[in-house]
């Protein structure tokens, strides 16, 4: 896959993305992408308004589907971190004295 590094292509756009996946499958419309994906048609105009982000499972199920990396998935709606970081708080269990007192 070719990168460009014009200005628009850095921003999040998960409708590149979703178009690619139409070209790329030989599809017609987002319907169709939506049983490709085996997810319901109102998920995919979900991501197109912006009201719902592509998740890790969606990613993957892309993955599977188009046999494209998930680099380029993630090149295609414009997510280029190269690594991810996780918080501190993030996977440690509660307190569990804090529970237990009241």
């Amino acid at each position: 896959m070719q990168y460009a590094n014009s200005q628009d292509e850095l921003e999040y756009n998960p409708d590149r993305l979703l178009d690619t996946l139409i070209e790329h499958l030989n599809l017609k419309n987002d319907a169709a992408l939506a049983r490709a994906l085996e997810v319901a048609p109102p998920v995919i105009s979900k991501i197109r308004h912006r009201r719902l982000p592509i998740g890790a499972s969606l990613l993957i199920r892309m993955h599977e589907v188009s046999d494209l990396t998930i680099r380029d998935l993630r090149y295609l709606m414009g997510d280029r971190r190269k690594k991810f970081r996780v918080s501190d708080s993030q996977g440690k269990p509660k307190d569990v004295f804090e529970t237990a007192d009241q």
